[in-house]
Order: structure tokens, then C-alpha cells, then sequence
């Protein structure tokens, strides 16, 4: 019987794969090592006794280092360019109006909205998963983004989760509030350490229109439980949060210009406000991986759950039956530089 479960798991893992690949032409066949020039040397192995969280490189300094080492994020200024964000902002615009249809993507919208605005940005939440869009995936190639990514994750780098977000302007009922979370939380892979979100504002982020908020220093923890939160709104679709929030942690808004970019460990606690403007806050992101960090099994862990809401999601979206979380983020992986091994 267990040979027979085992059969049955391959063949529905296949029956996805066949399916993705179908979507997405990139997936055909895999693509050669690329290799994308970068202004920092890395060594592959930390700095022996004092820094944890970056590796030996050319680029950061002590202070720098010695930053992320503590609070666990670096905000570094004006690090994107205005025709870089004007063109991610247009084809955002093209994906709104569905001028463009990338495989795989998914469009979070405000449905109480369509009817008023139809299909535009006045609609549209979120965008995810945008790695078959390659106007869009030019973020998480910009070498300018890479040299910094090098230095957390080393030189083999994997694109493994990317977004726009498009924050509507909200209520009091905080329906696009993403609660205070750790990114590692939906992530079954490891080492934490080698693993980076760079974070981008794509206009300026404040704490009006619900920039970022850190707990500086929480990286340094385990990783906790996560739910969905208790809130008066409607809370959207895997927006989970802290089940136990610390509210005596310092908590920091991060304000940011258009093109600041912040890179942030994993396990940091962090979320965002409501957006209480008349405008949009847009960001786009993407968390980068070393290719050597390796696939776990989330079983009897806290993120079991998490695996069986995206398992349904998926059987539901592709008639599939048997798929694990490893399964769903190595179909969205794409190598950026470097060679790929694990992930």
C-alpha cells in the first residue's frame, strides 16, 4: 500500500509538472547557468566570529554589516533608477488591463471594487509570481539589486518569490493590513542565513500610506506560529500573522523614497499598515535564495498547515492530487546567477 501511495505521489507530481510546463515555456527545458557580473567579491564562507548574517565581501562596510548583524535589515538609498520603476509601473498598468497575460501569475484584486473601476489599478491589490513576466523579472536580474543580494546569499542565486504590491487606499476595517509575519514562515527550504528579501518603493513609502514596519533584531529568533489574525475586515488569502505578537518589541516604520530598497532576513518580524491616503503604495520585491540551500519537510511543523491551504489551492487550480510544498516552489524557482544545485 505504501509502494501504491508512493506511485500515485509521482504521478500526480508529474501530472503538475506537465501542466506548469504547458503554462510556462521556460520550463521545457532547463535553462543554462547564467552568470551576471557584480561589483562585490564573496567569499562563500561567513566571516569567522563576528558576522552571522552576511558573507566576506567587497561591497558592505563594517557598519553595514554589523547593522543587518544586529537589526537584521539594510535600507540602502536611491539603489533603483525612476526609468527602471516608470517601466515596471507600465507593464503593472498592462497586467491591470490584462494588455498582457503572464503564465503562472497571480492577480489579488478588491472584487467590491470591479464593479466601480472595472479592470485597472484601482482594483488590483497584488501582483505574484510574476517570474514568466520578463519586463517585471528584470527586477531580480537589475545587477545593481545582485551585488547586494551576493553578499547574504553568495554567487549562486535563485529568484524564489517575487511581487508587486499596489496598496489600495483602506478603511478602518484594515482590509490590505498584512499583519506582523517572518517570511521564512512560508518558505520550506534552509539555511535562514542564505536567504535575503530585497524590497524596493516604487514611490515614497511612509507611514500614512502603510510603508514597512520592523521589529529590528527579532531575525535572531525561531521561527513562530502563524495564522490567519482576527480582524474586523475581510482578511485576504494567505496573509498570515504572528498567533503571538510581543507587542513590548520596538516596532520601526521604515520610510522610503522612490527607489530606496531595503534587504531583510527571512526571520525578521515585519508587516505593514493600512493605507490611509487617497493614493496607491506600490513596492515591488523578491526574496533571493542561495541555489545550495536545500528543500525541507515541513511534516509536524508549523508550517504543515500552511502546505495544506496552498495544496488545496493548487488541486484545486490543477486537477492535481498529490503535490508537496517543495513540489510548488520548485516549479517557481528561477536561477538569476551562477549555477543552479539544490533549489
Amino acid at each position: 500500500m505504501e509502494r501504491f501511495g508512493e506511485r500515485l505521489g509521482e504521478r500526480s507530481a508529474v501530472r503538475l509538472e506537465t501542466l506548469l510546463r504547458h503554462l510556462s515555456p521556460r520550463l521545457a527545458a532547463a535553462p543554462a547557468p547564467i552568470s551576471i557580473p557584480t561589483s562585490a567579491q564573496v567569499s562563500a564562507v561567513p566571516h569567522s566570529g563576528r558576522f552571522c548574517y552576511t558573507l566576506d565581501n567587497d561591497l558592505l562596510t563594517t557598519e553595514q554589516r554589523q547593522f543587518y548583524e544586529d537589526n537584521g535589515y539594510l535600507l540602502i538609498k536611491n539603489l533603483v533608477s525612476d526609468e527602471d520603476i516608470e517601466r515596471f509601473r507600465k507593464e503593472f498598468t498592462r497586467i491591470c488591463k490584462r494588455e498582457v497575460k503572464p503564465p503562472g501569475l497571480m492577480i489579488m484584486k478588491d472584487e467590491s471594487l470591479r464593479s466601480q473601476f472595472g479592470q485597472s489599478e484601482k482594483v488590483v491589490n497584488k501582483v505574484q509570481d510574476f517570474q514568466e513576466d520578463e519586463e517585471l523579472f528584470r527586477y531580480c536580474t537589475l545587477p545593481e539589486i545582485l551585488k547586494y543580494v551576493e553578499c547574504f546569499t553568495g554567487p549562486n542565486i535563485m529568484a524564489m518569490h517575487t511581487m508587486l504590491i499596489n496598496k489600495l487606499p483602506d478603511s478602518d476595517k484594515q482590509t490590505f493590513l498584512h499583519p506582523m509575519h517572518q517570511d521564512l514562515h512560508y518558505f520550506p527550504f534552509r539555511p535562514a542565513s542564505r536567504i535575503v528579501c530585497a524590497w524596493t518603493a516604487m514611490e515614497r513609502a511612509h507611514q500614512d500610506n502603510g510603508c514597512l514596519v520592523v521589529q529590528p533584531g527579532t531575525h535572531k529568533t525561531t521561527l513562530k506560529p502563524h495564522g490567519y489574525p482576527e480582524l474586523e475586515g475581510k482578511t485576504n488569502k494567505l496573509f498570515h500573522g504572528l498567533l503571538d505578537e510581543d507587542e513590548k518589541i520596538p516596532k520601526v516604520h521604515l520610510a522610503m523614497d522612490k527607489g530606496d530598497t531595503v534587504f531583510f532576513h527571512p526571520l525578521l518580524i515585519h508587516g505593514s499598515g493600512i493605507n490611509r491616503t487617497s493614493g496607491f503604495r506600490k513596492s515591488i520585491s523578491c526574496h533571493f535564495a542561495s541555489s545550495e540551500c536545500h528543500y525541507i519537510d515541513v511534516k509536524n511543523t508549523t508550517q504543515e498547515h500552511l502546505e495544506k491551504e496552498l495544496q488545496e489551492m493548487v488541486y484545486k487550480k490543477y486537477d492535481a492530487t498529490s503535490v508537496n510544498l517543495k513540489d510548488i516552489w520548485n516549479f517557481r524557482a528561477r536561477l538569476v546567477q551562477g549555477e543552479r544545485i539544490n533549489l
